[in-house]
């Protein structure tokens, strides 16, 4: 859309006012209830500084039964490999 950019400006006279331009538009959300998601929990620490936290990650090895794909680089179970290409196996989810 074209913008002519000499054209005078609107005042605050004629622009509506926010409850004129709500009376036009219906409410679509009025009867949506705002309902926290029960299967994700939120979890704030309220302004606690964790720099001084150390953590401890256990790294596994790769298992016999898994190989990481060439496209997403994901460690997947064996079940899930597709195919195998020149650079090495690839997944189910990324061959398709």
């Amino acid at each position: 859309m074209a913008t002519d950019y000499d054209a005078p400006r609107k005042t605050d006279e004629d622009t509506d006012s926010i409850q004129a331009l709500q009376e036009r538009v219906p409410d679509k959300m009025s009867g949506v209830v705002d309902v926290d998601d029960a299967d994700n929990p939120g979890f704030e620490l309220a302004g606690q500084d964790l720099a001084d936290l150390d953590l401890d990650v256990v790294v596994l090895p790769p298992q016999a039964d898994e190989f990481t794909c060439v496209s997403c680089f994901l460690v997947k179970h064996r079940s899930q490999l597709d195919h195998e290409v020149k650079l090495g196996p690839v997944c189910k989810e990324c061959a398709a």
